[in-house]
């Protein structure tokens, strides 16, 4: 059970984090939320979430259509989870009134005033939105160091590693990316999604369904144990694999055993339904729900009055629920609840994958970076650790944003959290330390060495009107509020025996009228001194000093002091939030520096300028003072390090500069290199000479091998065909492409086929006795070139010949002197729609060189082919990689591994298939081709600028094609043709994490009809429209979709007979 979970855990939500990054991307194709609001304690903690709000748009979490707000409790005062949702409707009303209507909404349906919005319209405006609400506010007393941040934005570096330049994942991430997945569940009527701050709650999300008109609630089934200490959802019927959906019959609170028996809660294997948190209202309750929030202004005046609170989990839910109606009448405007949300129901939707992740204490955030989670932990990121001889850093401890000097010991299982540790600190095992900066002066010239023991926290939080840090700690279990004269500890020592050690007495710490009760929330223990003193009294008082002469307590009683309750309400957010940013900029700064001084820019530096730039003041400077290095990398491994990497750095660079005059030249050679690269890398002997009018080479030097029987001066008339078939590719596209396939291997698995009965591309070339060129193609272009010395690079991009131009270069042709004496008749082309993706241009570029090098008696192999056809796109400017002209050159199915180094080396492994498995995969294969016209160059000049980012995400995704397309190979070796299409569909999944825009709302549409009958579907090569593969689950399902495809009017496509091409 515990692998199954860590399993469920990893997969659950790298598919989240992948939906969350495509609907950000692009939200009108995958549909994202229009509105996210986070509740607060008080103003300043809202401004503090409005900057973590700017954050998660400016690094990718949020689209930048997603309108955000951050809703404080009026006055500062908690009014409850219930009554602070009424409250963010109504602000959102507010803000969506304009800023002159800041407090007032019409009650009035047909008529408003010049300051006000009739009622009726603003409802209809709110009720058609997409709202995602997160409950953030509250103060945190199980988790104190996360109370200044807030819960929710607490480091949870899970999948860290996927993005290792990027920045730090906050428990805020993982939910948005688990949220983004339940937005599906809304359609095209809005609604509302509540969530809570303090749990992840790991599920497919996917799959949830909400009966419309309703509130919903989302369960899973959890042992008595664990419901006896939290909310527990009383269902019409017990959920099964055939319904997750029932009614809610009651509602209870942290019941008993008895009280689950008596109220029919038992599931039939003697579990309950726990309440996760997670509210979904739509429909009726949803209009019901704003119209009630729209004029709760005297509600919660009401509640601010008489200091009382509505929750939303016993309180406002409760008026769904018809059971509990007599009791919520009973609470605080409990009628008024009843009255006009109880017209509707609730339903519970059970959850039976759900991994309910809490981080409700401190021990709880560690156990899930230590536990079943420890596997997706990132423990080293965005961080400057010394040496192993220099310090004492346990493997697994977690060290994130923070900087650690020599002399540092950190132990086993620690959290370490945008700290600055200096020399001489030591931090024991299963500790927490966050926001600690200490002075090299406080630690300098001094024998005193801080230790922080095991199981302890440790932080330090700017006051408001103060320049000095306080420094605050307390032992891991320690529970803020439990009583002193009960089991209350400090420091992991019941408080009797801490007041005995250090001599303090209670009234020290709670004055001699404490009508509220003794807890460490409200013990006036924390010192404001300077910093080195603040030290000197955090080791006395958690009971680790041997000095004994009084001096201690005589310095902490005559200090300041401050409880955990007065901190809370005095942090100084703007100085926390630019404390952390510039601490952040200053780490991603120097980890640029060191990758310049010392490596192989292995490092996304664009990523890393993006947290440089976080600081305002200095960041444009900081990274003008990192550009002003970058003109000796080239000299530093002139052999090694590529130019296309050292060019893309310096234009990164130049970006986070804001100087595009010299970004825009520097992009140019960006993509001169990579031409240059992969000419050196694929032809072994061929030289460039640069245009001094352009960074494309004019010219070709060829390899006298490849045509050494020239032409003879005296005319002889010669005619050649050529004739190829266009490919279908499964998985390992992208690993083809330069520059990758330049520096890393690359595999791809695909299949040559015909259309219709015949071979889709093709070419004929024949020799003239008049000299010069004459170019036609299949669309009725034509082209007369008497002198062939003007063709020369660069090409037009609209120029229709581009691609026989550039056959003509690489074959060498137009330097050989051959045309000088003899004229061609050249005449191309593709039977096939444009735009197909079945790798069209390459496979007739392919025939083209093909046919050059036959009428030239040159070397005519499909692997001399094969790299020409890659140079020659370069020349184009199309880019493009490998498998296009392997798919169309070579036979039937096979699978190709190309090796990096000069020459590139490819490897072309024939798949020696069945007769039946070519039978089923001709039955149950589909080639639709869906009308959308698509442009390959486009999207891949988006990724392989990503990839000479080193875009983390990016090279990650193309090795996973890569292990794809060896699965594909084994399970079609297998005649596994299921398992194929699972490779497919994973495939199509990283296409659109490589690009979004690989897909339209089209295909969308196409896949998701075509579903229910298909085993894996995908769009060929790069994406972006054209050819579709749908691989049916049996015949018969090829049959039915096939039937229903041609009978749909929403889907006017064409599916194309085809057959493997097993033969030359």
């Amino acid at each position: 059970m515990e692998s199954r979970s860590k399993a469920n855990l990893a997969a659950t939500l790298r598919r989240a984090w992948y939906h969350l990054r495509l609907s950000v991307r692009d939200p009108t194709r995958v549909p994202t939320w229009d509105i996210i609001i986070l509740t607060a304690s008080s103003p300043e903690q809202a401004e503090l979430f409005n900057w973590q709000l700017a954050r998660a748009k400016r690094v990718g979490r949020i689209a930048p259509s997603t309108l955000t707000l951050a809703v404080p409790d009026p006055l500062g005062q908690r009014i409850g989870s219930g009554a602070a949702t009424l409250n963010s409707i109504l602000a959102l009303a507010n803000h969506l009134s304009g800023p002159s209507n800041c407090n007032s909404v019409s009650s009035a349906s047909n008529e408003s005033s010049n300051n006000e919005i009739p009622l009726l319209q603003l409802v209809e405006l709110i009720s058609k939105k997409h709202i995602l609400l997160l409950h953030a506010g509250g103060d945190s007393k199980r988790v104190p160091w996360a109370n200044p941040m807030g819960k929710v934005f607490l480091p949870l570096p899970y999948l860290a590693e996927d993005d290792a330049d990027g920045p730090v994942p906050l428990l805020f991430d993982h939910i948005l990316a688990i949220a983004s997945c339940a937005r599906q569940a809304f359609q095209n009527e809005g609604g509302m999604f509540v969530m809570t701050g303090d749990v992840l709650p790991c599920f497919d999300a996917f799959s949830i369904v909400l009966p419309e008109d309703t509130a919903s609630i989302v369960t899973v089934p959890i042992t008595l144990d664990i419901a006896s200490n939290h909310g527990v959802i009383v269902a019409s019927k017990s959920p099964n694999d055939n319904s997750s959906i029932a009614l809610v019959k009651n509602l209870l609170q942290k019941p008993t055993i008895e009280e689950l028996v008596e109220n029919q809660a038992m599931l039939s294997d003697g579990r309950t339904l726990l309440d996760t948190g997670i509210i979904a209202v739509r429909g009726k309750a949803w209009v019901d729900l704003v119209t009630l929030a729209c004029s709760c202004l005297s509600m919660v005046s009401n509640l601010l009055q008489s200091k009382q609170e509505m929750s939303l989990y016993e309180d406002l839910v409760a008026a769904w629920v018809p059971a509990k109606h007599e009791w919520l009448k009973q609470r605080p405007l409990g009628e008024e609840l009843v009255t006009r949300l109880g017209k509707q129901q609730m339903f519970t939707y059970c959850a039976f994958d759900l991994l309910f992740l809490h981080f409700g204490t401190s021990s709880e955030v560690l156990d899930h970076l230590s536990g079943a989670g420890s596997g997706l932990v990132g423990r080293r990121h965005l961080c400057s650790i010394p040496a192993t001889t220099e310090s004492d850093v346990a493997a697994s401890s977690i060290i994130v944003s923070s900087k650690i000097a020599p002399g540092v010991s950190i132990g086993e299982d620690s959290l370490v959290y945008d700290s600055s540790i200096s020399t001489g600190i030591q931090i024991g095992s299963q500790s927490i330390v966050v926001s600690v900066n200490v002075p090299t002066q406080a630690m300098a010239g001094n024998s005193f060495r801080f230790s922080l023991p095991d199981r302890h926290c440790l932080w330090e939080v700017p006051l408001v009107g103060r320049v000095e840090r306080v420094l605050v700690y307390c032992g891991l279990h320690d529970n803020p509020k439990s009583s002193f004269l009960k089991d209350g500890t400090f420091c992991g020592k019941p408080w009797n025996k801490v007041l005995d050690d250090l001599g303090i007495q209670d009234a020290d710490l709670w004055g001699k009228n404490e009508s509220n009760g003794k807890f460490l929330w409200n013990a006036k223990i924390f010192p404001l001194l300077s910093y080195s003193e603040m030290l000197l009294l955090a080791t006395w008082l958690m009971g680790l000093s041997d000095k004994d002469d009084g001096s201690f307590l005589y310095l902490w009683k005559r200090s300041d002091r401050i409880t955990l309750e007065e901190l809370h309400r005095s942090i100084d957010f703007s100085k926390m939030w630019l404390n952390s940013t510039n601490h952040q900029a200053v780490i991603a700064s120097e980890i640029v520096m060191a990758c310049l001084k010392f490596g192989l820019l292995g490092r996304n530096l664009s990523q890393l300028c993006r947290e440089i730039l976080q600081e305002d003041a200095t960041g444009v400077e900081l990274c003008k003072n990192i550009l002003s290095a970058c003109h000796k990398l080239q000299l530093k491994n002139p052999h090694i390090l590529p130019k296309s990497r050292t060019h893309q750095v310096h234009l990164d660079l130049l970006r986070a500069c804001n100087d595009d005059v010299m970004a825009s030249k520097m992009e140019q050679k960006v993509w001169a290199a990579v031409a240059d690269e992969t000419a050196s890398a694929v032809r072994y002997g061929f030289r460039e000479n640069l245009s001094r009018s352009s960074s494309w080479s004019h010219s070709i030097v060829h390899d006298t091998s490849s045509s050494s029987n020239t032409l003879d001066q005296s005319f002889q008339c010669r005619k050649v065909k050529v004739e190829l078939p266009v490919r279908v590719d499964f998985s390992g596209g992208w690993s083809d492409t330069p520059p990758w396939s330049l520096e890393r291997s690359g595999c791809v698995l695909n299949m040559a086929i015909t259309l219709e009965g015949s071979l889709p591309v093709g070419t004929i070339i024949e020799t003239t006795e008049i000299t010069g060129l004459w170019i036609s193609d299949d669309v009725g272009n034509e082209l007369r070139i008497s002198k062939v010395s003007s063709i020369a690079t660069p090409f037009d991009i609209n120029d229709p010949f581009r691609l026989v131009k550039s056959a003509l270069l690489v074959t060498g042709i137009l330097n050989e002197g051959t045309l000088q004496s003899i004229g061609l008749l050249i005449k191309t082309w593709a039977n096939v729609p444009r735009g197909s993706g079945l790798g069209t241009s390459s496979i007739l570029s392919a025939a083209v060189v093909k046919g050059l090098l036959q009428i030239t008696n040159g070397d005519d192999s499909n692997e001399n082919v094969t790299r020409l056809v890659l140079v020659s796109e370069q020349l184009m400017g199309t880019g493009g990689g490998w498998q296009d002209q392997i798919g169309g050159l070579y036979p039937g199915i096979k699978f190709t591994a190309s090796f990096p180094g000069i020459p590139l080396r490819l490897q072309v492994t024939p798949l020696l298939a069945s007769s039946r498995l070519i039978e089923e995969l001709q039955q149950r294969l589909l080639v639709v081709f869906t009308g959308q016209v698509r442009v390959a160059h486009q999207v891949l000049q988006k990724v392989v600028i990503r990839y000479l980012r080193r875009d983390n995400l990016l090279a990650s995704s193309i090795k996973r094609l890569i292990e794809l397309a060896k699965i594909g190979r084994e399970a079609l070796m297998n005649c596994n043709i299921d398992e194929v299409g699972n490779v497919m569909l994973e495939a199509w999944r990283l296409h659109q994490e490589l690009d979004p825009y690989c897909s339209n709302e089209f295909v969308d549409k196409l896949f998701a009809f075509s579903d229910s009958y298909c085993r894996g579907y995908k769009l060929v090569g790069a994406g972006g429209g054209g050819f579709a593969l749908l691989l049916a689950k049996s015949v018969d399902s090829a049959v039915k979709l096939r039937h229903l495809l041609a009978e749909n009017p929403d889907f006017n496509v064409q599916i194309y007979k085809w057959e493997i091409f097993l033969h030359n």
